[in-house]
């Protein structure tokens, strides 16, 4: 009996000794695997990027919808790392390996950037699940929380919107030059609902001569957008890229998240509709 309690001991030792080893042996994994994630990212290696992203995987970052799928997240990072001047460096501060298939890294990270009115930057914490697939560690949650305060306007509860039917024939509507800083001379405004100037609901289109260029541009808040008539070519970044735009036709829709910088070009007559809410205002580059 004292020999088997002696050899249960020495078991139960031997597994805890086995298993701490295990975990640190993940956690030094999942550290390289994010040193290499950052050489990724300095050299714009989207294929390395997209191959850490586990099929089902979820991305999260702050004032903005959360972007669902490997696809998608790709997309995603293969316009964050065409952001011009990019440097993007995060600090894992602890990593906790729960099981032999399901970790967690926290840390910290810095982000520079260029912009029109100089260099930008960005700092805050950020969490990210790691679930072994195959063997290999993969991303299966990433969530950056900026520490950047939220937009002002975004915290504000819109006004109710109004109860009367409210119709406009397109032979009837009032075009107006849409100015403003940055913004090329020849595109039109009309205003079908609401005052997209406020904080409440709206409807808006914009009108675009053939070959018209948009120039990189955000909002504070979101954009419903769809293509009335001719067709929109639509790229996400902070500086025109040709090779980064894609097209758009007729009744094609497109979301565009709050302080997502944005282009895009026209091809022939083009009219476009805008609804979502206001205040409805063009930033020139990147958000700051």
């Amino acid at each position: 009996m004292k020999f088997t309690r002696t050899a249960l001991i020495t078991l139960a030792i031997a597994t805890v000794a086995q298993t701490a080893a295990s975990q640190s042996k993940d956690e030094r994994a999942i550290r390289a695997i994010g040193d290499q994630w950052q050489r990724d990212v300095a050299a714009q290696n989207i294929e390395g990027i997209a191959a850490l992203q586990a099929p089902d995987a979820v991305f999260m970052m702050s004032h903005t919808p959360v972007v669902n799928g490997a696809t998608a997240i790709r997309g995603v990072w293969g316009d964050m790392i065409k952001t011009p001047g990019l440097v993007l460096h995060w600090t894992p501060t602890r990593i906790e390996v729960a099981s032999p298939t399901v970790a967690t890294e926290y840390g910290t990270y810095t982000e520079s950037y260029d912009t029109p009115q100089g260099k930008g930057t960005d700092t805050g914490t950020y969490i990210t699940i790691w679930h072994k697939i195959n063997g290999k560690w993969r991303v299966a949650v990433d969530e950056a929380n900026t520490s950047a305060p939220m937009p002002a306007m975004a915290a504000v509860m819109p006004p109710m919107d109004p109860s009367a039917m409210e119709l406009h024939s397109a032979n009837d509507l009032t075009w107006k030059d849409l100015t403003g800083p940055g913004i090329p001379p020849g595109a039109k405004i009309t205003v079908l609902h609401g005052d997209p100037s406020g904080p409440g609901g709206f409807v808006l289109r914009l009108q675009f001569p053939d070959g018209y260029q948009i120039p990189a541009h955000w909002h504070p808040m979101g954009e419903n957008v769809t293509v009335v008539s001719g067709s929109l070519s639509l790229g996400m970044g902070t500086a025109f890229d040709a090779s980064a735009l894609r097209t758009y036709g007729v009744g094609d829709f497109a979301y565009l998240p709050p302080r997502q910088s944005h282009f895009a070009q026209a091809h022939g007559a083009t009219i476009v509709q805008v609804n979502g809410r206001g205040p409805f205002v063009i930033n020139m580059g990147a958000p700051k």
